[in-house]
């Protein structure tokens, strides 16, 4: 099989190849975790251009249940059509909807299964998956039906780490924690994007946002999504390293919307500004 080893529109490091690699070898779950912004969704849509699989997205909320993902019986709309004499009504497949899981495991070819943001859903949710997701089948009681994979899905689990998960669930995986991006892999990642920036520019932007980004008290760090798009915008202004010099009642950089995201932040570089004129 073909290795993931990143692609033209995503910048991959080394470890990152290594763990996607892995998990496909393996046949785990591959467990990403990191900041939200750091590229963990895009990594399952990009694995799957990268392999020429057909990508399947399970999005999960606070309420999503884990039995959502194989399939969920419709039962008011068996008992509205008996009401009505719908002849439907004799067969309970027709009021079987198939999840997430269901849809990979009878696909015609390898597919890759994005689970996404697990850690939303109830702590139960991760342990509810542990025997499909171990033998990659399960039964649909209302059929007496067993699914199995046709062929075992690749499958990107990723996490924002709001919650624990589960050791039983976690000695399923293959983990990796994708750390936020260092000066010189950003690059690489703006040059994927903006290939026709001007290094000046690219250097004094990127040295005021690590800086703005390792300001102590910091309440939300900008991700690398908040990054490109102040970046954007600055190039859509068509602003020079000269016009990034920062205001000095407030220490904000301009277009800061695009990268600090609350008020208690802006506040904070307020203050420090303040705090610069009284020391002064």
């Amino acid at each position: 099989m073909t290795k993931f080893t990143g692609t033209d529109s995503y910048v991959a490091t080394d470890d990152l190849t290594v763990a996607v690699n892995a998990s496909v070898l393996l046949e785990r779950p591959l467990l990403v975790k990191g900041e939200p912004g750091t590229g963990k969704t895009e990594l399952a849509r990009q694995v799957a251009a990268a392999l020429g699989m057909e990508l399947i997205e399970w999005h999960v909320k606070s309420t999503t249940k884990a039995a959502q993902g194989l399939y969920e019986y419709d039962a008011v709309s068996r008992l509205r059509d008996s009401q009505l004499g719908d002849a439907r009504v004799h067969d309970v497949a027709n009021y079987i909807r198939k999840g997430k899981l269901w849809q990979a495991f009878e696909a015609p070819e390898k597919v890759v299964l994005l689970i996404d943001e697990i850690d939303k859903a109830d702590i139960e949710f991760p342990n509810d998956l542990l025997q499909e997701l171990d033998r990659m089948e399960f039964h649909v009681y209302e059929t007496g039906e067993t699914i199995r994979a046709r062929h075992r899905p690749v499958v990107i689990i990723t996490s924002n780490n709001e919650k624990e998960l589960p050791d039983a669930f976690l000695r399923r995986c293959f983990f990796h924690y994708i750390r936020f991006p260092d000066i010189d892999t950003m690059r690489a990642i703006v040059a994927v994007h903006f290939p026709d920036i001007k290094e000046a520019l690219l250097t004094t932007a990127l040295t005021q946002f690590y800086e703005l980004r390792d300001q102590a008290g910091l309440k939300k760090k900008p991700s690398t999504s908040e990054v490109l798009d102040w970046l954007k915008l600055l190039l859509a202004e068509d602003l020079s390293p000269e016009d990034l010099r920062r205001d000095a009642g407030s220490l904000l950089p301009r277009m800061h919307g695009a990268l600090l995201k609350n008020e208690q932040d802006v506040a904070l570089f307020e203050r420090l500004a303040f705090l610069g004129r009284g020391r002064g």
